[in-house]
């Protein structure tokens, strides 16, 4: 690489990292904005048509996920995640002025699509121009931009709701695209890798065969289990552990404070989870992740005094959400540069059904009056699922641009 592309790649991190705390702040914008549209009777809004609206937009971002890794492989890196955080802006921004709550919810569909594009694309840069044996250790450093993103919206919401409105989030979340746009155009080189691909292996449909050919079809299998597992734990934590806990005897204050830790736990589990999987192998450490995740899942069942269920709950966080992160950076190590981003979008396309599937499994337990202690137990039982999903991908072939890190 000369001198010119070395400038360049250090801008990769940075702005990938940008782009995936726009992930972040889609996590929690429609949850800052949804009590208001209740309240205030906005397009005669119900508890039943907002969770529509939140649903479709998962779905958005599952598609948006399968189709454009996908795309990443015919048309590059650098087009794609252009691509995407300009059609997650520009729908993101339309939801501003929204007529009525169909629009809204087909607005917020639309946007999902670009966004599912951001998370895929943007770990298949990192994995490309990370150095050897960094490779995991970059992935879960720009996915420290996804927590950032679900703080500093729920932060907006707090001084942008009341005085400006709810519109105003929109236009917030929009706004990061006229500078980080210009940047990209400027500065996001393609990746070296995905140019030495053959034009003959650039096809859509060769990039989908490359996921089943040459070994990898239980890998493929074994990873769409694991992040479906994955992602049922991130979005059914985040979503029912307050209510667990307020089942479990712990009041209102404590029980939000609980989530407070958990995501302080992710955030320290990322920072430490990439560093170790790259001294000691990938595959180890997610299987590791999964497992210590159901362990201490598991342990929340047991009241605990004082400061006690807090570390609990960080330790429970630490694990949790970086099990996921791991999975992906396996995938980024597994499949080479020709079908390497459609294996993380299709894998992170099946994680998103996961995502919808952890509200629904914590909220029938809540219904069922035995989500304490029967969630934690139930949540275990998810990471041990994703644990074994992991052991099962096998030594699959390793891809050709990561040839010089170590092997997971």
């Amino acid at each position: 690489m000369n001198a010119a592309g070395v400038r360049d790649a250090r801008w990769v991190v940075p702005l990938c990292w940008a782009a995936v705390l726009l992930d972040g702040f889609d996590l929690v914008v429609l949850g800052a904005v949804i009590p208001v549209l209740l309240d205030d009777g906005v397009w005669g809004m119900t508890a039943g048509t907002a969770s529509v609206v939140s649903t479709v937009g998962l779905v958005g971002m599952m598609l948006g996920a399968l189709a454009i890794g996908t795309v990443t492989d015919v048309i590059g890196r650098r087009k794609a995640l252009i691509l995407a955080v300009l059609s997650f802006s520009g729908f993101t921004l339309l939801c501003a002025v929204a007529p009525s709550a169909f629009l809204f919810g087909l607005l917020r569909f639309l946007a999902g699509l670009g966004l599912g594009g951001c998370l895929p694309t943007a770990i298949t840069l990192v994995t490309e121009f990370a150095r050897a044996g960094r490779n995991s250790s970059a992935t879960t450093t720009i996915m420290t931009g996804y927590h950032v993103g679900a703080v500093l919206t729920a932060l907006l919401g707090l001084v942008v709701i009341e005085p400006l409105g709810w519109r105003a989030m929109f236009v917030l979340g929009a706004a990061p695209a006229l500078v980080l746009l210009p940047l990209m155009l400027r500065y996001l080189p393609e990746s070296e890798a995905f140019a030495q691909v053959s034009r003959t292996e650039r096809g859509g449909t060769a990039a989908v065969r490359t996921l089943f050919h040459n070994g990898l079809l239980r890998a493929t299998i074994a990873f769409w289990v694991a992040s479906f597992m994955g992602l049922l734990l991130v979005y059914g934590m985040n979503t029912w552990l307050p209510e667990i806990m307020r089942e479990a005897g712990y009041p209102l204050g404590a029980a939000l404070g609980f989530l407070l830790t958990l995501n302080v736990g992710a955030v320290l589990g990322l920072l430490v989870a990439g560093r170790v999987a790259d001294r000691v192998g990938v595959r180890p450490s997610a299987i590791g992740w999964f497992a210590a995740a159901a362990v201490f899942l598991a342990l929340l069942s047991i009241k605990l005094p004082g400061i006690g269920v807090y570390l609990a709950v960080l330790i429970a966080g630490f694990f949790v959400f970086s099990s996921q992160v791991l999975v992906y950076a396996y995938v980024g190590r597994t499949y080479p540069a020709e079908g390497r981003a459609t294996g993380l979008g299709w894998a992170a396309g099946v994680g998103r059904l996961g995502a919808i599937s952890g509200p629904l499994l914590g909220g029938a337990l809540v219904s069922a009056g035995i989500a304490y202690p029967w969630g934690f137990y139930a949540f275990a039982a998810v990471g041990a699922v994703g644990a074994l999903a992991v052991l099962a991908v096998g030594s699959a072939r390793k891809a050709e641009p990561t040839a010089g890190a170590r092997s997971g």
